[in-house]
């Protein structure tokens, strides 16, 4: 029995030394201060419980990772970017020194509306310019989405793009891989590139079928030659579609029957996607290259986008932890910032930074209409309990928070007054902020944000608003809960 005390001790004392140890190294390395107290609390006072998943997430800096990824895109950007780019479609840019060198200013849709110093913000974070002559067209939830992908993929006669964050091997899935098998054997080029992390259940025989067809398929991790399973961080959050530069599909969807429904506790599943004709199809067929050169250190063949007859200004903002700056958290301050009458945003995970929270409280100051929606349901149990307390805090600032009643809700959709709407894959929690690579597309139309505002307009119908007493009626042991996991908010 001594001897068991002795061992047991020597455990603890050990848990705690590596503790400490890990905790410095949080100190020294984690990209945030917030996410460096976090971290350095919980491994001094919880090793036991915090260790491990310190491996996982905490290790948010690779040696070289960040200086390599971004030189390749610098290179990229600056010798294979998309000739739309310099044509007479782009209103801006985004690269030049001052206004008055500008290319294309005053295009009458999106500066006279966000006023220039907005538009020459956005194209300088993010390093794309604003096109016109797009036509972008909205698929709510996944039967429409996968429909129109799936039509798309059927037509397709050269190449054909595919980039997902979770790919499972069940019907939407295997439909799928017959779709892009058949492609292949038909001729066309098909890439695709998977989420080494979020995709980690997809058998080898998956894969192995498409690679025996022809398809050119890798897997995303942050490190080329092998897959670190204790990396969790800096994961490939992206959805991409592409079919021969014509029709392009970004959006919250990926692939798996839980997508259409078929996951009975969150069912009806709720989320957005949008298909793009015109010059930005070549944008996001940009940042598809960019990630796959990464993955494979070849360049894909591909095309030009088509134009279309439609004339909506796009801005297709792609992010990630190797940018200079936090781009996507500084793109929802900067929306935020814009609004004039109103920003409705809805998203699954409701974790904001300081910078965008502060942007809100100031958005409420200014009278803007507020408004954020979040799901009623759960898909994680920390990020939830986070999220209900980041919403009481919003609350007492004067945002108007809401639930979505019939099912989860994972769409990520922000409006902004009547005439900018953006949709795509970023959260708004830091995850997405800082972590992942994500996309998003800008829109400024006014007839395309009063689609936008007539669907959130039905799902604000299908949504109870809630206020300070979804808190306060709380137990007590489920508010110490929520304090607890928003410890853990940096890195949720």
């Amino acid at each position: 029995m001594q001897l068991d005390w002795l061992h047991l001790g020597t455990l603890v004392m050990a848990a705690h030394v590596l503790g400490a140890i890990a905790a410095v190294h949080a100190v020294i390395n984690t990209r945030t201060s917030q996410g460096a107290v976090a971290w350095a609390v919980s491994l001094v006072a919880m090793p036991y419980f915090t260790l491990i998943p310190y491996l996982f997430l905490g290790r948010s800096k690779f040696a070289g990772y960040i200086d390599e990824r971004r030189l390749e895109n610098e290179i990229l950007r600056n010798r294979s970017h998309p000739t739309e780019w310099e044509s007479g479609d782009a209103t801006e840019t985004g690269t030049f020194p001052d206004i008055s060198s500008a290319r294309g200013v005053a295009a009458p849709g999106p500066a006279e509306y966000l006023g220039h110093p907005v538009i020459r913000t956005l194209t300088r974070l993010s390093g794309m310019p604003f096109l016109r002559g797009n036509a972008v067209r909205v698929l709510i939830n996944g039967d429409a989405t996968f429909s129109a992908i799936l039509e798309a993929i059927e037509r397709a006669e050269r190449y054909v793009i595919v980039q997902f964050f979770i790919v499972r091997a069940d019907a939407l899935g295997e439909l799928l891989k017959d779709m892009l098998i058949a492609k292949a054997q038909a001729g066309v080029r098909v890439y695709f590139l998977y989420d080494s992390i979020g995709s980690f259940d997809l058998p080898h025989r998956y894969v192995s079928a498409l690679q025996q067809a022809g398809v050119e398929i890798h897997p995303f991790a942050t490190k080329r030659v092998f897959v670190n399973r204790f990396q969790i961080n800096f994961r490939n959050h992206r959805k991409i579609v592409v079919v021969d530069g014509e029709r392009a599909f970004v959006g919250g969807h990926n692939v798996g029957v839980e997508y259409l429904g078929g996951n009975a506790r969150l069912s009806p599943w709720r989320d957005t996607h949008i298909e793009v004709r015109g010059p930005a199809v070549a944008s996001i067929q940009f940042v598809f290259i960019e990630d796959w050169y990464w993955a494979t250190q070849r360049l894909p063949e591909v095309g030009p986008s088509t134009r279309c007859p439609d004339d909506m200004h796009c801005m297709v903002l792609a992010s990630g932890p190797a940018d200079k700056q936090e781009t996507c958290s500084l793109f929802f301050v900067e929306a935020i910032s814009a609004a004039r009458t109103r920003v409705w945003i809805t998203t699954p995970y409701l974790i904001p930074d300081e910078a965008v929270f502060s942007a809100l409280r100031l958005a409420v100051m200014r009278g803007v209409d507020v408004r954020i929606l979040i799901p009623s349901r759960r898909d994680h149990h920390v990020v939830f309990a986070a999220s209900k307390l980041y919403a009481y805090d919003a609350i007492l600032a004067g945002v108007r928070i809401f639930r979505y009643r019939p099912g989860f809700l994972h769409q990520k959709v922000v409006l902004v007054d009547d005439i900018a709407a953006a949709i795509g894959s970023a959260n708004l929690d830091n995850r997405s902020f800082r972590l992942n690579f994500e996309i998003m597309v800008l829109t400024v139309d006014r007839r395309f944000a009063g689609e936008v505002e007539g669907m959130l307009l039905d799902d604000f119908a299908l949504s109870d608003e809630i206020g300070p007493d979804d808190y306060r009626g709380s137990p007590a042991w489920r508010r110490m809960a929520m304090h607890v996991a928003r410890l853990f908010s940096p890195i949720l």
